[in-house]
């Protein structure tokens, strides 16, 4: 579904089904609940609040942390510590480019 969100189309001409490029019944439910179910996710990390509810069938301890790190992200955190404070630093945005070969 993530795939069909992502080129909007329905689930049923990604599966190779021929609708004339219309939405059927079953697609237009598969897009909401998918819909639904991509904001339950956190954005922070990445779960969904079902998972850790024990009521609904979750577990409180679903997870473990795991640290890891991000080469991109501890070059950006760098780089962003390079950003002088106040105004002169406000609006500055961190991101990565491929290096150019040969460089």
């Amino acid at each position: 579904m993530q795939v069909c969100a992502s080129y909007g189309i329905p689930h049923s001409q990604f599966l190779g089904a021929d609708t004339g490029g219309r939405w059927t019944a079953l697609d237009r439910a598969k897009a909401l609940a998918y819909a639904a179910f991509d904001r339950s996710v956190c954005e922070g990390c990445g779960t969904r609040m079902a998972e850790w509810d024990e009521e609904v069938g979750g577990d409180r301890f679903a997870y473990v942390p795991e640290p890891q790190r991000c080469p991109g992200c501890e070059l950006i955190e760098m780089e962003r510590d390079q950003v002088p404070q106040g105004a002169e630093g406000r609006g500055v945005k961190i991101g990565l480019r491929p290096r150019e070969a040969g460089a």
